[in-house]
């Protein structure tokens, strides 16, 4: 017998009663969770995920490139999602109830661990970035039907990341991106700001160049209608369902203190009220098979470019990494750079020049820009995510996301420290190395000259998961022949000989800093060892004990970062139960003004500071 428009409404019905109970179920076995939360989604969820209208997918192949996405915003409500994955048939239903077990994937946040999982959520206000990011390689890079489904709670939309997001899939007119926002009116500890002046929002999304729909999140036909009639919209779509939070939960709904609370002993009679509106315990619905023909990129193996620099030209990090990004953009169109309005300072500018068709522009949107990036690795790009090394700051939840996201995305710093010059402290990166170093499987380089700045890139592209390479602004002289060879975790004994006093462990400018100080004291007598540190994590121990053993077991540490958290400190660690002492020169002060050679002296990380602090050691 066919099944009618109202036999699917009804059935989509049921399964989002199913959902409630089995959410109501799950945080009452773990003891924690939001079942409230779950069930001002359940007739969205159930909707999007079965009926015909909603998005097509196969569950048995849920990262498979063909599908329609989706994305849990408000990843609190997990519960409820893994339930739509049970009743899709992916999920054994015994397993629900191992929620927040520490052996079982069925976390209290949904993360990647899961496969039918593409980024993780849960920090509010950063399911929307990820998803534009998606949406947009879809339609730009890949050229494919596929749809991006994001639900947002209404709470989230308090943070700028959702409207630096809509303002990015307005601008890039992502008609293949649809918002849902679930007005169910309470936050947390409180009413939200907007409550349930649904209007407001829609008068939002409206003014940022979406094309609304208003709707009861818990009519089932009403929802049907909004999906059907996005079809022939052109826009990005936002679906603003107004909704109750703990709908049907009897005394429960709409009600404080509920957030992030199970029913427990109080679920009885909820259930049982719940079951009896269902009309078909069993109810049961097929996803919609896909319609696009996408596939997963095939991976490739860049190989590092021909670097056109010969030992002793100058040349600036930030314009090797540049020139060498175009060249890896020549080898792969998976190659793809992302900015945010400063590609002509980070020299992103080379990619773009090249391969516009390989470019993301997010403007000055540093959370949405590592946001986009996310959701373009997803897709298997190959993402350069950079601006200057301060500004990703500002965006260090999302970076710390994309690391339990398990991203693919290479972070790229430019303009670090004082030796930038007069722009001043705002713009000096100088807790950059410290952020990235905290970032689980993050590896960091800090090339200093052009050579090695080609193999940290190349590196970093072939790399699989997060990357952070740390440029420079002034032009650094070129140390290393074209066809020296690096490799992650690897540092370079640059100076050295049998008579050497002292390690001295340099980066970046510093590098500069030491290897022009080691010139300059051999030329008085007195032998210096460098190591030009590359790669600050995972850092090389083994050169750095052997050097430390072979200079009277002292380093010294020179970095244009404030001492906390940056080379000093990744040195320490490594040497720490050796025996080893270390000594640094850093940046102690907030900086000012002024150019770099007066900066570099002022702050005492020039050759001149190098050698003082050498002479002192050593006598």
């Amino acid at each position: 017998m066919e099944t009618t428009a109202s036999d699917f409404e009804v059935k989509v019905q049921d399964i989002a009663h199913l959902m409630r109970i089995d959410s109501i179920n799950m945080t009452n076995a773990s003891g924690s969770g939001h079942p409230t939360s779950c069930s001002s989604m359940a007739e969205l969820l159930s909707t999007i995920f079965f009926h015909p209208n909603g998005m097509k997918f196969n569950p048995e192949h849920p990262r498979g490139f063909e599908n329609d996405k989706f994305v849990l915003s408000k990843g609190h409500a997990a519960p409820i999602l893994y339930s739509a994955w049970s009743h899709a048939g992916h999920i054994p239903k015994d397993e629900l109830l191992n929620l927040r077990k520490i052996d079982n994937d069925l976390e209290g946040h949904p993360t990647p661990r899961l496969d039918f999982i593409d980024v993780a959520t849960g920090s509010l206000g950063q399911g929307l970035n990820a998803a534009v990011g998606m949406a947009y390689s879809m339609k730009y890079f890949e050229k494919v039907s596929n749809k991006v489904f994001c639900l947002l709670g209404d709470g989230e939309m308090a943070e700028g990341s959702n409207w630096e997001a809509m303002n990015f899939a307005s601008y890039h007119e992502l008609d293949n991106l649809i918002a849902i926002v679930d007005v169910n009116r309470l936050g947390q500890s409180d009413e939200t700001s907007l409550g349930h002046s649904v209007e407001v929002y829609e008068q939002r999304f409206s003014a940022f160049g979406f094309h609304t729909f208003l709707i009861d999140g818990h009519n089932v036909a009403e929802i049907v209608e909004a999906l059907e009639q996005m079809k022939q919209v052109q826009k990005p779509i936002a679906i603003l369902a107004k909704t109750i939070k703990g709908k049907y939960f009897l005394d429960k709904a709409d009600q404080q203190p509920w957030h992030g609370k199970p029913l427990k002993e109080e679920s009885n009679p909820i259930v049982e009220s719940i079951e009896k509106m269902i009309h078909d315990k069993d109810a049961k619905l097929t996803p919609s098979v896909p319609e696009s023909d996408a596939m997963e990129p095939e991976h490739v193996e860049l190989t590092v470019p021909e670097c056109k620099y010969n030992v002793g030209d100058m040349v600036a990090t930030r314009k090797a990494f540049g020139e060498c990004l175009k060249l890896l953009g020549d080898q792969s169109n998976l190659v793809v750079g992302v900015d945010a309005d400063v590609k002509n300072s980070t020299m992103l500018q080379y990619l773009k020049d090249s391969h516009p068709d390989q470019f993301i522009d997010c403007f000055i949107a540093e959370q949405n820009l590592v946001g986009v990036s996310v959701g373009a690795g997803v897709r298997g790009r190959i993402p350069f995510c950079s601006t200057f090394a301060t500004f990703f700051t500002r965006a260090f939840d999302h970076i710390r996301m994309g690391a339990i996201s398990q991203c693919n995305v290479k972070f790229v710093g430019s303009h670090c420290g004082v030796s930038i010059g007069a722009d001043g402290p705002s713009q000096m990166g100088l807790e950059d190395i410290a952020m990235f170093r905290t970032v689980p499987n993050c590896i960091v380089f800090y090339p200093s000259e052009a050579v090695s700045t080609f193999h940290a890139a190349t590196l970093a592209a072939n790399h699989k998961g997060m990357v952070f390479i740390r440029t420079g602004r002034p032009d650094a002289k070129t140390f290393y022949k074209s066809d020296e060879e690096f490799k992650i975790g690897q540092s370079k004994v640059a100076i050295s000989n049998d008579y050497d006093k002292i390690t001295v462990v340099g980066a970046g400018i510093t590098f500069t800093s030491a290897t022009e100080a080691a010139e300059k004291l051999k030329e008085e007598g007195t032998n210096i060892r460098v190591v030009d540190l590359f790669c600050v994590k995972p850092i090389d121990k083994e050169t750095l004990v052997k050097c430390a053993q072979e200079t009277n077991n002292t380093i010294l540490v020179v970095e244009d970062h404030y001492p906390e958290g940056g080379i000093f400190e990744a040195v320490c660690s490594a040497v720490a139960s050796e025996g080893v002492k270390v000594h640094n020169l850093a940046i102690n002060d907030v900086p000012r003004s002024g150019k770099p050679t007066e900066l570099l002296a002022k702050y005492k990380i020039d050759c001149d500071a190098v050698v003082e602090k050498v002479k002192e050691l050593i006598a």
